[in-house]
Order: structure tokens, then C-alpha cells, then sequence
């Protein structure tokens, strides 16, 4: 099958990912881009005629994209808001739909978006990149090798210093701090929970229950801005996004999952991704493995910073065979193996490695959170949306452990 693509949303991330796909992905023509903003959409076509050759379609009504019988899959990478909307539009035209991450404003939203799908049967892929890094997968598989024991606690952060991106979204025509004005919540939730679900099987014999929130004080934004003059605008602004949030989530087979977002106060960029169980650990943080007996508790971690290089071993081959090229191809390569899945599902048939129902439930903490913050950090129930099918559906990895 060839893919005939369309991209709906051609902001930074749409154009990076399209500028991927043209250049690593022969088996996708990109013949089709729709943005808002008309010189975004014809950028994005130029860049198609001189990469590819291809008289790619401009449009800045998606309704018209859709309305195209040569495209076969859409890519969807708007705003946040226009997500799930863009997404149950597309697999209700009959196009096979590729969404990029966010969180959900709603809970309705997220039961539309899996109505859409059983419904069309369309099918449909959560982009989320981080399920494919390196360092996620490499406690995936010493999760699923069973060096860690039984996993009782994971932990993930979005830890980015984004001041300066969402302070200058009017300028840069960017989503960001419309909803830092308006909305307190974990608005970005899925790089961390998405990697720590698949550990955990969610949805797939395992699934998350209820949800608890805390925000700090919003100050970072507003130290941001006052002293520069061409966020005058902003000055004197009352941001509603609390600078640190955090987040507890039970799951039914007792793990605590702990989440946090941090975008608004100076820090370098981390995920803070943790995996505790009860024969061992990794972080991130230090890029550490603790096996038990291993190791000598009363020492610092800083003793053993590093030593996840020893574990290598555990990774899925595809990933100890990723060439420097393709972990250049974006965010370490992960962005290049989460479109390989992608398409190879697509071409073979097969059933997606990150359904509607991760999509569902995995955007749905950032509704629930704005909830529970509200409320004082009330826990609130989370959804199952499979509808009981958690149950006993089949474990899926993103990608094999198996040489």
C-alpha cells in the first residue's frame, strides 16, 4: 500500500515531523498540508515540491483536506484544543489518523474519540515519541526481564523550561499561553504517563482508577515577563498554571504512578523517568540501575551514576541496531522508530502499538487534574474507557523485546 498523507497542523512540530517522513520514509507521499495560517500551509508544500518533487495541496480548511479521495492517512499536529475534533473528523472521513500528543479539555471529548473508532474502525495511532526513547525502553525491558521484581511505583516528569516559548505565543502564533491564562492543570501529561502505562499494561490487564492534584503558586511566568518590553502586554497578566503540578495516580493493581509538570520556572530539561520494584530500580536521573544485592545502600546514588550503560543488553534489538543517522532524525531517535511503527503498521495491517484507548486515557489526566486542583487536590475517578475490556486484553509493547 502507498501512504498518500496529508498533515493537519503545520506549526513547528508538523513541518519537523513532515521534513522527517519526506526525508527517511520513501513509502509516504506527502501530498496534502492544511494550517490555519496560509503561509504555513504553503511552506510546508514548497518544502514537499523540493524535497520530493510532489505538486502537494494547500488548504486551510481541513474539511476540504479530508474531502480529498488521494489521501489515504491524515497526521495531526494542531493545537491542543483541535485535537481530538481533528481526529474523530478524520477517521470519520475514512482516513487512517495519526494524532500528536496533549491533553484533553474534556472527558466527553475522550468518549467521542473512542466512539469515533468503534464506530469507523478507522484506524488510528497516539503519536506519543517518548514510548520509544531510549531510556523508557531500556526499564521496559528490565521490567519485562524481570530484573527489577515486581514494579510497585513509576515515576515521570515534563520538566522543560518553556517561558520564553509561551510567553511569545502571539508572536510566534503558538497554543501555549492561551491555556497558561486560563487553565491550572498537568496540561501535558502523556511523556511520561504514556511509557510508564506500557511498563504497566494499562488497558491491557491493568488499568489506572483514580487521580489526585496539587499546584504550587503561579510566579515564574509573570518574573518572566515584567521586565521585558516586548511582552509589555503581558505585563501585570494573572496566569492561572501553577509553576509546579503534581500528580498521583492509583492503578488496580496497586502501583502508584506519580506524575509532574514543571514549564515555567528555570531548570534544564528532564522526565525524571523512575521505575521502583522490589528487586530493583532505574532513573533516569543519573542514568542509574540499582539491582538488589548489587549495590551498597548506605552509598550516594551519585556512586553509581551511569551504570544503565551495563544494561544495554535489555534494549529491543531494533533499538541496539538504530543507526546515528536515524537517532539524529529527531528526539534521539525516537521520533524516527515511533513513525516506523507507525507505518509499518499501516502497510502490514496490523494492530497499532498505541490505540484510541491510550489516547483516551492518557489525555484524560489533563481534564481530571484541572478537576482535582480545583477541588484541593480531590481524587477523582478516571474512565476506563475499553468498557471492561482491560480485562482481558493482550499486553502490547511498542516494540519487541525478543531477538
Amino acid at each position: 500500500m502507498k501512504i498518500k498523507m496529508g498533515v493537519i497542523g503545520l506549526g513547528g512540530r508538523g513541518t519537523g515531523m513532515m521534513r522527517l517522513i519526506l526525508n527517511k520514509f520513501p513509502e509516504v507521499d506527502v501530498i496534502a498540508g492544511c494550517d490555519l495560517y496560509p503561509d504555513r500551509a504553503e511552506r510546508a508544500c514548497n518544502i514537499i515540491k523540493e524535497t520530493r518533487g510532489i505538486e502537494a495541496k494547500a488548504y486551510t480548511d481541513y474539511r476540504e483536506l479530508l474531502k480529498n479521495e488521494d489521501i489515504n492517512t491524515v497526521m495531526i499536529s494542531a493545537a491542543w484544543e483541535a485535537h481530538i475534533p481533528l481526529a474523530i473528523a478524520s477517521m470519520r472521513a475514512g482516513k487512517i489518523t495519526a494524532l500528536e500528543v496533549g491533553g484533553a479539555y474534556s472527558l466527553d471529548d475522550c468518549w467521542e474519540l473512542v466512539k469515533a473508532y468503534k464506530e469507523t474502525q478507522t484506524p488510528f495511532m497516539f503519536l506519543e515519541n517518548c514510548c520509544y526513547g531510549k531510556k523508557e525502553l531500556l526499564a521496559t525491558g528490565l521490567a519485562r526481564k524481570g530484573i527489577l521484581g515486581e514494579v510497585v511505583y513509576c515515576h515521570g516528569s515534563y520538566s522543560h523550561d518553556l517561558r520564553d516559548e509561551i510567553s511569545y505565543g502571539v508572536k510566534n502564533r503558538h497554543y501555549r499561553l492561551r491555556n497558561y491564562l486560563v487553565r491550572n492543570c498537568d496540561n501535558y501529561p502523556t511523556h511520561e504517563l504514556g511509557p510508564i502505562a506500557k511498563i504497566l499494561n494499562i488497558n491491557r490487564g491493568n488499568r489506572m482508577l483514580t487521580l489526585n492534584s496539587v499546584a504550587s503558586k503561579a510566579r515564574g511566568l509573570a518574573e518572566f515577563v515584567k521586565d521585558k518590553e516586548d511582552l509589555a502586554d503581558l505585563h501585570g497578566k494573572q496566569f492561572a498554571q501553577g509553576d509546579v503540578v503534581e500528580t498521583h495516580i492509583t492503578c488496580a493493581d496497586g502501583t502508584l504512578i506519580s506524575l509532574k509538570l514543571d514549564t515555567t520556572i528555570p531548570r534544564a530539561y528532564s522526565r525524571e523517568f523512575t521505575v521502583n520494584g522490589t528487586k530493583g530500580l532505574y532513573t533516569e536521573m543519573g542514568n542509574i540501575v540499582l539491582e538488589d544485592g548489587k549495590f551498597d545502600h548506605t552509598k550516594d546514588m551519585c556512586d553509581y551514576y551511569d551504570t544503565a550503560k551495563n544494561y544495554e543488553s535489555y534494549l529491543p534489538k531494533i533499538w541496539r541496531d538504530i543507526t546515528p543517522e536515524e537517532i539524529k532524525a529527531g528526539h534521539g531517535g525516537m521520533d524516527f522508530l515511533m513513525l516506523r511503527a507507525f507505518f509499518e503498521a499501516v502497510q502490514e495491517g496490523k494492530e497499532m502499538p498505541i490505540d484510541v484507548y491510550d489516547a483516551a486515557a492518557w489525555m484524560a489526566v489533563s481534564c481530571l487534574s484541572e478537576l482535582s486542583v480545583k477541588n484541593n487536590g480531590a481524587p477523582v475517578e478516571i474512565p476506563d474507557f475499553t468498557s471492561g475490556e482491560w480485562v482481558i486484553r493482550e499486553p502490547k509493547d511498542v516494540l519487541s523485546f525478543e531477538d
